[in-house]
């Protein structure tokens, strides 16, 4: 390859990145505007706190909210870097999708262990204490199976429900009840047209099931 085509194919391939950068950042930025918006909405918190992950990846916030059964909502948004060029086919791979991780503090105090994992959606399962002791089976859920790990199995009905109960079901990926660290816990890849009716449903289960439930007190 001569110079003068090496220097244009050069000028060719950072116009491309350049393109890419500033659209995959207002895409992400946009990404990033529109779940706080909808989900401060919903939370409604007396007091909020944001730490930005870095470059246009994401952030993690911080809710204070001390009403009804909610003490504090957390979530960490995790987006694929639409922005680069380079790594953003890669990350497709290795993440797959934009993320998004939900714990809620409730008052009540959980008083069991219960789980439901997407089966094959982790690379490295998720260390879970007190997992020997603890029930397994897998559980069918919208045309995806589930690992099941519970103390009582009427407490995976329960998450079950909820799942089943989403606009996109298998976009839910971990849902959780640990009554070591006393939260609810879920993973699921969010999507701009159903974070309104995901977060209404975890905020209503925290202030119906959770609260009046046998499993918590």
């Amino acid at each position: 390859m001569n110079t003068g085509l090496l220097f244009t194919v050069i000028l060719v391939l950072a116009g491309i990145a350049s393109l890419q950068f500033y659209r995959g950042r207002k895409l992400n930025l946009m990404l990033m505007e529109h779940y706080i918006k909808v989900i401060k909405g919903i939370v409604k918190p007396e007091d909020e706190n944001y730490v930005w992950l870095g470059g246009y990846i994401g952030f993690r916030a911080d809710y204070k909210v001390n009403r009804e059964n909610i003490k504090k909502f957390e979530f960490t948004l995790t987006l694929l870097p639409r922005q680069s060029l380079l790594y953003f086919p890669i990350s497709i791979v290795t993440s797959r999708h934009d993320k998004l991780y939900v714990v809620i503090r409730p008052f009540n105090n959980i008083k069991r262990e219960a789980h439901l994992i997407q089966k094959g959606y982790y690379r490295l399962r998720p260390d879970i204490e007190n997992e020997d002791f603890l029930q397994k089976e897998d559980v069918e859920i919208a045309g995806k199976t589930y690992e099941a790990l519970f103390e009582k199995r009427r407490d995976v009905e329960k998450l079950k429900s909820l799942i089943e109960g989403m606009p996109e079901p298998h976009n839910i990926k971990h849902v959780a009840l640990t009554p070591k660290t006393n939260v609810f816990y879920v993973q699921m890849k969010p999507e701009p047209d159903t974070i309104e009716e995901n977060v209404k449903k975890l905020v209503e289960f925290t202030n119906g099931e959770i609260k009046e439930s046998p499993f918590s007190s």
